[in-house]
């Protein structure tokens, strides 16, 4: 049994997730739009939460938020579950399933058997959706592939259990009904900007939002003598690594977000935000450059920068970037109420 859903690459997988069961329902929205309405982009250091004995870093908000965020949005009734039995996860998910329902799956990527072995690595909130099942065989919609793939019930079962930080608990979730289903319209875009704002600028902890890269960058000065150089090195591989490989929350993002805000200006008739895009835009260049040079200094290839204030410095020009940005979006909207 194979449910008839279009599987459609996207940039990012909860991202894609989102927008392809949405567009299964006959709710048509873009990958940028499913980000901006879910106030995705974000950012914080944790050095208290730690991610392979690191601090975590992370440039997009909590997994699944997108998700809850855009189906309440829209007036759309969603279900989420979580198990510690293995067997019932995996009965629940047959049920509904056979009901002709397609599911997302928050997931650990280690054991994904269709993934090329350089990109599996022990991260456990990546996204796909299951949509059908013949055999022992789960068909899968992953949307960061580019084509169907499919998972035996034991590796599927290996995935939504996988150990580590941040566990998926069996974690699936599903759309239940569009009986108050609204349309997309000018208020629920200028909502979801507006938390965004929030969460970038008025978090009072200095580890979130903008104000995060720059407490980050402060942080960057001491690693050397926190940790000596091998363990500075590591941690400036761990920032490399969520920046490039985990997801696109970093400079992926800030494209997509700027994507999102050329795509908003039109529906709202605000030329600023056009010009907000251009300049995120920007910012995700910055984004990009300093993870171009950070590697090259990582692997001791790098004449222009030369030590950790260097890095730390282009940061901080990140950190105003991105404050400035986001205070210019925020009170357009104040100004337009």
């Amino acid at each position: 049994m194979q449910i008839n859903f279009e599987h459609r690459h996207a940039a990012h997988c909860e991202n894609g997730v989102v927008r392809n069961l949405l567009n299964f329902y006959g709710v048509k929205l873009s990958e940028p739009m499913i980000l901006g309405l879910g106030s995705g982009i974000f950012f914080s250091h944790m050095p208290f939460y730690k991610l392979h004995g690191m601090a975590l870093t992370s440039f997009r908000y909590f997994p699944g938020s997108i998700f809850t965020r855009v189906t309440k949005a829209l007036g759309i009734e969603i279900q989420w579950h979580k198990f510690k039995d293995p067997d019932q996860a995996m009965a629940k998910l047959d049920e509904v399933l056979l009901s002709g329902t397609p599911v997302g799956l928050r997931v650990g990527v280690y054991h994904l058997t269709y993934f090329p072995k350089e990109y599996r690595f022990h991260f456990n909130a990546h996204n796909l959706c299951v949509i059908g099942k013949e055999g022992d065989e789960y068909i899968i919609s992953d949307p960061i592939g580019m084509h169907i793939n499919r998972l035996s019930s034991e590796d599927l079962k290996k995935v939504r259990f996988a150990s580590g930080t941040g566990p998926p608990k069996g974690s699936m979730y599903y759309i239940r009904n569009l009986e108050k289903y609204r349309p997309l319209d000018a208020q629920m875009i200028e909502k979801a900007t507006l938390r965004t704002c929030s969460d970038m600028l008025h978090i009072p902890l200095p580890m979130f939002g903008a104000k995060g890269i720059a407490y980050l960058a402060r942080r960057m000065r001491k690693w050397e003598r926190l940790y000596g150089k091998r363990g500075a090195a590591l941690n400036l591989a761990q920032i490399i690594r969520m920046l490039e490989e985990i997801g696109t929350g970093g400079a992926g993002f800030r494209f997509m977000y700027a994507a999102f805000l050329q795509e908003a200006s039109v529906f709202l008739n605000r030329p600023e935000w056009n010009q907000l895009s251009m300049e995120l835009t920007e910012v995700g260049d910055l984004w990009r450059d300093f993870s171009y040079h950070a590697a090259r200094f990582f692997k001791k290839r790098e004449a222009e920068v030369l030590s950790y204030d260097d890095i730390a410095r282009k940061l901080e020009v990140i950190s105003d970037r991105e404050r400035i940005i986001f205070t210019r979006l925020e009170n357009s909207i104040k100004r337009g109420k």
